[in-house]
């Protein structure tokens, strides 16, 4: 599988397992406090190729994912969960620990959001609550589920709604996540 775009990761370790899944170029930002240089690069690369940013499913792995949204605007987002990055041996987590077909199966799901568009949904904080997304019990667990569904990586509930918006996330394509989860707790 090749990749045009270039992928930027946190690390050397996950360069190594990007090149092993797939063929692809990649910039490292080493660590969650990026540079300005690095920054400028990755905004030279989202021009000359475009940009998959594929970070790690944790805090740092979100805050890099934010810093880059913020300076690059139009990147493409690449996500695994956390359950398909964690070591063999269960300590640590990042994309150097997926397999490679996880990888390659989130490199063919990336999101590519409308820098244009306006950033509101037709999805509610109301159809939020109402899917026990935010202020229930189960709220964390349920965007977990919700951000493996629709591919867009999991998020605290303040960033739920904007990364629908971000990703233009339909309300029907909303519904039918919301739904599977629903029947997934009921089989239970």
């Amino acid at each position: 599988m090749d990749i045009q775009e270039i992928i930027v990761v946190e690390g050397k370790d996950d360069t190594t397992a990007i090149k092993r899944a797939v063929n692809a170029d990649t910039i490292e930002t080493n660590g969650s406090a990026i540079s300005t240089e690095t920054l400028q690069r990755i905004a030279h690369a989202q021009e000359k190729r475009g940009v998959i940013v594929f970070t790690d499913p944790d805090y740092p792995g979100r805050r890099i994912r934010a810093i880059i949204e913020e300076h690059v605007p139009g990147v493409k987002h690449a996500f695994l969960a956390k359950e398909k990055t964690i070591a063999k041996n269960g300590k640590g987590l990042g994309i150097e620990h997926a397999r490679d077909e996880d990888i390659r199966e989130a490199l063919k799901n990336v999101y590519t959001p409308n820098v244009h568009f306006k950033s509101e949904s037709e999805i509610t904080m109301d159809d939020l609550i109402m899917a026990r997304l935010i202020g229930h019990p189960q709220s964390k667990n349920r965007r977990k589920q919700l951000g493996e569904i629709l591919n867009i990586g999991m998020t605290n509930g303040k960033q739920l709604h904007k990364r629908l918006a971000m990703f233009q996330i339909t309300v029907e394509q909303f519904g039918k996540a919301v739904a599977l989860i629903n029947q997934e707790e009921h089989n239970e």
